[in-house]
């Protein structure tokens, strides 16, 4: 693919992520594979989409320096000047005329002559010039906003939670990439086997301290590798692989996976259980049921039982004191996985935490009188907000006397964790600097005898 259509494609992706509040990893994960686009290109294209979007209010402050604040740009215009400025100011394989040239071309191409000369004197402008300075920002929490382009108002959130200086740092950690982790199938593959051959196959690998079937990849496109397509290893990320490590699941034992999709921890769940006993995975909407059993035939695990149901209807479905263990992996903000999301940092709103602690609680109500007494109840989500975290285990305890905080869950934790910054009476908080994962919440919660 010319690098004009490239851009062009990566042009179209991020309008349609942005006007149709698109997935960016699916669209970009459907355009790879539709037009069957070189993994040389693809890993252009996917730079191109994912830096365009991390740096979104960045660039866009760049853009207000040199374009009059009453002229109305188009979208296409507005994203291309935005594409082709993260090139000039973030990438540096390619010399800015080059990038420079192609967006006048694609200009061209969209647009008018006129389009084309303020594409071209923008760009030339910066090329002279550089861009603005953020120091003229006086407002610390409004310039943090700016050079790390996430929302004033999540900035200011934060500040308020953790402080600036974490809030900086989480920030500044959310705007680049983290390395792939991979879970093992430990009944077809020991950890040491899988990396030895991972690393004769030419990857740079190293042992997760998360869990003991985890490898993080450090090098290397784990999609293309043999484990992977036999299914001996799936993709996860280390903090949710701490779930499945932290539930101590046995085999045996009855289990629930109260929002399961797309399976990546039920399946977890049922590999410490060698297969053995029940898993019942549930998730809200239908569609999503195949994920959880394509990923359970994948790794070849039988003891796990898919169904569609809401979360908050499944008293209806299970008598009470029916599991030995219970995983609620919250639908949440989502605010701890933008470094892989980026979209979703400007598609959130406070109201929509709000709105999803409330769903978090409103699912723990009901599932508690489903666990057995001296049963085991893990809450996590993928957020860093305390509202949906801390404050809603607070909320629960509070309502269900039956229930207390697992003392041993602090300590059964890796080493490395146990005085993690995150840790709280409540529970364990990753944010997304400290280890290179997700920023993740989880707790582990006991029904009193």
């Amino acid at each position: 693919m010319s690098k004009y259509l490239l851009r062009n494609t990566a042009i179209e992706l991020l309008l349609r992520i942005e006007q149709d509040s698109g997935y960016s990893h699916l669209l970009i994960n459907h355009e790879i594979k539709s037009k069957n686009i070189s993994p040389k290109d693809e890993g252009l294209l996917t730079e191109l989409v994912y830096g365009t979007l991390q740096y979104k209010m960045t660039l866009d402050y760049y853009i207000a320096a040199f374009i009059d604040k009453n002229k109305k740009l188009s979208p296409w215009v507005r994203m291309l000047l935005r594409m082709s400025i993260y090139q000039m100011i973030y990438l540096d394989k390619v010399p800015d005329h080059a990038i420079i040239h192609e967006a006048v071309e694609i200009a061209k191409q969209r647009g008018h002559k006129g389009v084309a000369s303020l594409i071209n004197a923008v760009l030339r402008n910066i090329q002279r010039n550089g861009v603005p300075s953020t120091n003229d920002i006086e407002d610390p929490v409004k310039r943090l906003s700016i050079e790390t382009s996430h929302p004033e108002w999540l900035v200011k959130r934060w500040v308020n939670c953790y402080g600036y200086e974490t809030t900086k740092e989480m920030c500044v950690a959310n705007l680049h990439h983290k390395p792939i982790s991979i879970r093992i199938q430990p009944m077809k593959i020991s950890r040491i086997e899988a990396m030895e051959q991972l690393e004769s196959d030419g990857f740079t690998v190293s042992p997760s301290t998360f869990s003991e079937q985890g490898i993080i990849i450090e090098k290397g496109n784990i999609l293309k590798s043999s484990l992977f397509t036999k299914g001996m290893i799936t993709i996860q990320d280390q903090s949710s692989m701490l779930v499945g490590e932290m539930i101590n699941a046995q085999p045996g034992q009855t289990i629930l996976d109260a929002c399961s999709a797309p399976g990546g921890k039920a399946t977890h769940i049922a590999e410490k259980m060698r297969n053995e006993g029940n898993v019942f995975a549930h998730d809200l909407h239908k569609k999503k049921i195949k994920l959880i059993d394509e990923k359970a035939k994948e790794l070849t695990l039988t003891n796990i039982k898919a169904e569609q149901m809401d979360a908050r209807k499944l008293r209806e479905r299970y008598e009470e004191d029916t599991f030995d263990r219970i995983l609620v992996d919250a639908p949440c903000s989502g605010l701890g996985v933008m470094r892989g999301k980026p979209d979703i940092k400007y598609n959130k709103s406070e109201e929509d935490i709000e709105r999803l602690s409330e769903i978090q609680k409103e699912i723990l109500s009901t599932i508690a009188p489903l666990l057995k007494p001296n049963g085991l109840l893990v809450y996590s989500t993928c957020t860093v907000d305390p509202s949906e975290n801390e404050k809603v285990v607070q909320d629960f305890l509070s309502r269900n006397q039956n229930y207390e905080i697992d003392q041993e869950f602090f300590n059964e934790l890796p080493s490395e964790l146990k005085n993690a910054q995150g840790v709280t009476k409540y529970g364990l908080q990753l944010f997304p600097q400290n280890y290179q994962t997700d920023g993740f919440f989880l707790t582990r919660l006991m029904r009193k005898s």
